[in-house]
């Protein structure tokens, strides 16, 4: 599974993709640090954070949309699949080189943390429950992604999928006042990627809600595990 990961994060660095999101991920947040701390002189930083949920889900399908489909398209996932590296390993392996590569982009709210320390007091417990809030939406979100790439050999097919996807998830919130159903408003109130990290911008760690990132996370990457096996014996 290293090898995978070696892999994948060096593939980051060899196409555009890696710099663009670092690059993307960079400018926004520095924009949301400016304007919700800096220029408003506001030592909280649990603004930033929430306003870093939405850039979240639009640069997670930039790390994902190559990670199985270009091994398609490439036809190289053949080589990949008859190797002696499980299945498991290798679903395994693309996945924490991109959860590593949103790490790296997420690291950047450290370095506010510090600069406002400068002028004020950090509460420290609340920026490290915003920084596990984000590492475990963007692990569901990347394990998503992940099984959309799976299904499809056209990167652009699968950062639009995935992308509609995300967009649908931070829409979720605005459907639950127009729909007159309880049953279906606490169903959908329950999967809200938003209320489950909202808790985290609050400097409050959840159990309920790192268990829904966790078994989202799981679930997709057993269904990226499916496709592929199946695919391997087709």
């Amino acid at each position: 599974m290293a090898a995978i990961i070696k892999r994948e994060l060096g593939s980051y660095f060899t196409s555009p993709i890696g710099y663009i999101y670092l690059a993307v991920f960079y400018i926004f947040a520095g924009i949301f640090f400016y304007a919700n701390n800096l220029s408003a002189n506001i030592a909280d930083i649990e603004y930033t954070f929430q306003s870093l949920f939405t850039i979240v889900l639009f640069v997670i399908p930039l790390l994902t949309m190559k990670l199985l489909s270009d091994e398609k398209r490439q036809k190289t996932d053949q080589a990949l699949l008859t190797s002696p590296i499980s299945l498991g390993s290798i679903v395994l392996g693309k996945y924490f080189a991109a959860l590593i590569m949103f790490a790296l982009g997420v690291l950047i709210t450290v370095v506010y943390a510090f600069v406002l320390s400068m002028y004020a007091t950090v509460d420290w417990m609340v920026v490290l429950a915003n920084l596990l809030g984000l590492l475990f939406m963007g692990g569901a979100l990347i394990s998503i992604g992940l099984f959309i790439s799976s299904l499809t050999e056209s990167q652009i097919v699968s950062a639009i999928a995935s992308f509609a996807l995300v967009l649908l998830l931070y829409l979720m919130d605005t459907f639950l006042s127009i729909i007159p159903f309880d049953w279906l408003k606490n169903l959908l109130s329950a999967i809200s990627f938003y209320s489950h990290y909202t808790n985290f911008t609050y400097g409050i760690v959840n159990l309920v809600d790192i268990v829904f990132f966790v078994s989202m996370a799981a679930i997709f990457l057993f269904l990226t595990i499916r496709v592929i096996d199946k695919r391997r014996w087709s």
